[in-house]
C-alpha cells in the first residue's frame, strides 16, 4: 500500500471516528441547558435572562452575591397541594392515631369530619377548624419527637392519586431551578404557609435547602429540662402564621434583605411577590406557578379550596410576573 493510500485511509477513519462521537454524544445544548426539564418558552428565557442580568459583572442590574435572595413558596410551588395540602394529610392521619384516646371527637367538629374523611366538610370550617386539628394534631411533644413523627409518616405514607411517597411529588423543573439559581450565587429560601417544623426534617434532602433557610407557619415552643435533658416543648398556641401578608413579615424578620426573585402559586403568595418585585432597581423577578395540566397533574386556580389562585393571576399582567403555564413550559413534572 502506498504511502498515501495509507493517509488517506487514516484520514477517513478520523473523519468517521469524529461523526460517530457526534452522533453518540449529547449536543451541546442539552450538556449546557441548566433547565433540561422546561420547554424553550418564555418562562425559561425569563429565568435565564434574570440570571445573566444579576450576575454578569459590568451589568447595569448586577447584584452582588449576599443580596441575591430567591424564596420559593412549597405547596404547589414546590409539591403537590392537592387533593388537600400535604401537611393537611398528615394531620389527618395523626387524627384518626390519637382518636381512641378522644372518643368525644366522634361527634364533634372538625374532627368528626376528619375521621369521616370529609373533605368538604373540613374545608368549610374554615381556617379556625384546620387550626384547630393542627394545634391538637402538633403539639404535646418536644420538637425531636415532632419530628421523628413527620419522618416517620412521610416514610410510609402515599399521595392517593400517585400513590408515591409526598417526597417524590416534586416538581423537577422547580429543583433543577433551585440547583441552577445555587450555581450562581444565590441563596434559597422556602417561605411556606405551612408548619416550618413540618418542612425542615426533609427540605435539604428534597430540595437542597437547609433547615436554617425555611421560613414557615410556627407554634410556640417553651424550654424544658426532662430527665436532666434540655428540650423545646411545643406548646397548643399559634406562635406565627406566615401566609399571605405574614410571609413579607416572615421574611425580613429571618433574611433581613428583601429577595430579588419570589416564586409561588397562589394568593397566599400575592403579598411577597409585591414586596419582592415592587421594589425598583435592580433586577427584580416574580413568577407564578399556574396549574394547567389534568393529565400529569391537576388543573386549577380560581375555584379551589386549596391554593386558590385568583387575585394573584389578575396581578401578574400589571406587576410584571411571568405566569408558568405547567401544560405548556414544562417538559416533564416529577422525576422519573
Amino acid at each position: 500500500m502506498s504511502a498515501f493510500s495509507e493517509l488517506r485511509r487514516s484520514a477517513l477513519n478520523a473523519v468517521l471516528s469524529v461523526v460517530v462521537a457526534l452522533l453518540l454524544a449529547p449536543s451541546a445544548h442539552a450538556q449546557n441547558d441548566p433547565l433540561p426539564s422546561w420547554n424553550d418558552t418564555a418562562p425559561k428565557a425569563a429565568i435565564l435572562s434574570f440570571v445573566e442580568k444579576v450576575t454578569k459583572q459590568g451589568s447595569p442590574e448586577f447584584v452582588p452575591e449576599p443580596e441575591r435572595i430567591a424564596v420559593f413558596d412549597n405547596d404547589g410551588t414546590l409539591w403537590v397541594e392537592q387533593p388537600m395540602y400535604t401537611q393537611l394529610a398528615f394531620a389527618l392521619d395523626r387524627v384518626k392515631t390519637l382518636a381512641p384516646q378522644h372518643p368525644e371527637w366522634k361527634d364533634v367538629q372538625p374532627f368528626k369530619a376528619a375521621l369521616e374523611g370529609d373533605i368538604k366538610t373540613l374545608a368549610a370550617s374554615g381556617e379556625k377548624g384546620l387550626l384547630e386539628i393542627i394545634l391538637v394534631t402538633h403539639t404535646g411533644m418536644t420538637t425531636s419527637e415532632f419530628e421523628k413523627v413527620v419522618t416517620d409518616w412521610l416514610s410510609t405514607a402515599r399521595d392517593p392519586k400517585f400513590k408515591r411517597p409526598y417526597t417524590e411529588l416534586v416538581y423537577q423543573p422547580m429543583v433543577e431551578l433551585l440547583s441552577y439559581l445555587r450555581a450562581n450565587g444565590f441563596k434559597t429560601i422556602i417561605v411556606s404557609g405551612g408548619g416550618v417544623e413540618f418542612v425542615r426534617p426533609w427540605a435539604e434532602k428534597v430540595y437542597g435547602v437547609p433547615p436554617e433557610q425555611v421560613i414557615g407557619s410556627s407554634i410556640k415552643t417553651q424550654f424544658k429540662m426532662q430527665d436532666d435533658t434540655p428540650t423545646l416543648y411545643r406548646l397548643p398556641e399559634i406562635n406565627f402564621i406566615d401566609d399571605k401578608a405574614g410571609k413579607p413579615v416572615g421574611i425580613n424578620q429571618e433574611i433581613g434583605r428583601r429577595p430579588i426573585a419570589a416564586f409561588g402559586n397562589s394568593d397566599g403568595d400575592l403579598e411577597m411577590l409585591q414586596w419582592t418585585t415592587m421594589a425598583g432597581a435592580p433586577a427584580r423577578l416574580g413568577m407564578l406557578v399556574h396549574h394547567t395540566d389534568t393529565e400529569r397533574e391537576y388543573a386549577y386556580d380560581r375555584d379551589t379550596e386549596f391554593g386558590r389562585l385568583d387575585k394573584a393571576l389578575d396581578a401578574a399582567p400589571i406587576a410584571g410576573w411571568t405566569v408558568i403555564d405547567m401544560k405548556a413550559d414544562w417538559k416533564q413534572i416529577f422525576k422519573d
